[in-house]
């Protein structure tokens, strides 16, 4: 037992002892945020719900949050998220595989494209300047001239998502 003492010096000693101790700080569960390695559950799908992508029954997609590996859109809609939380939502085109650009139709001569892909919607693998391979799709034919769309396949298009949080580190 704790010796009475008179005066304010005894009113701080009891004071002391009936405050509630403070709770242990609870540890946050983790969100994505910058710098964070997430692993996670995805299915994209275009305007007419045809499927875009997929990872739903295979790996997980793993990446580092911030790093613009992700559609832009997407990965802030994934901002604050925590393991287990599922989203859903659309992305504008412009948010995620890009608008349309009418820079990257090019024309290129005939000659260039093997005979049997000289029609509109053939695609094919192009190999750039810096000798990476892209898809391109051959937009026109104009007799011994074919444009072809460099964009993305699915620039213009919003995009649906539904995406789950598996794991942050």
């Amino acid at each position: 037992m704790v010796p009475m003492r008179s005066g304010i010096a005894g009113l701080a000693v009891l004071v002391a002892l009936l405050a509630p101790t403070p709770a242990p700080a609870q540890e946050r569960a983790p969100v994505v945020g910058p710098g964070s390695r997430v692993s996670l559950e995805y299915t994209l799908r275009l305007d007419d719900g045809s499927l875009a992508d997929s990872n739903v029954g295979g790996e997980p997609l793993a990446y580092v949050h911030g790093s613009g590996t992700l559609l832009p859109g997407l990965e802030r809609a994934l901002e604050g998220m925590a393991v287990g939380e599922s989203k859903q939502g659309t992305l504008a085109a412009k948010e995620a595989y890009g608008e349309i650009d009418a820079g990257l139709y090019q024309e290129v001569e005939a000659a260039r494209i093997p005979e049997a892909d000289r029609r509109v919607g053939a695609k094919l693998l192009y190999r750039d300047e810096t000798g990476e391979r892209r898809l391109v799709r051959v937009h026109e034919v104009r007799g011994e001239r074919i444009v072809v769309d460099m964009n993305h396949p699915y620039a213009g298009s919003d995009v649906r998502y539904d995406v789950k949080v598996l794991a942050i580190e």
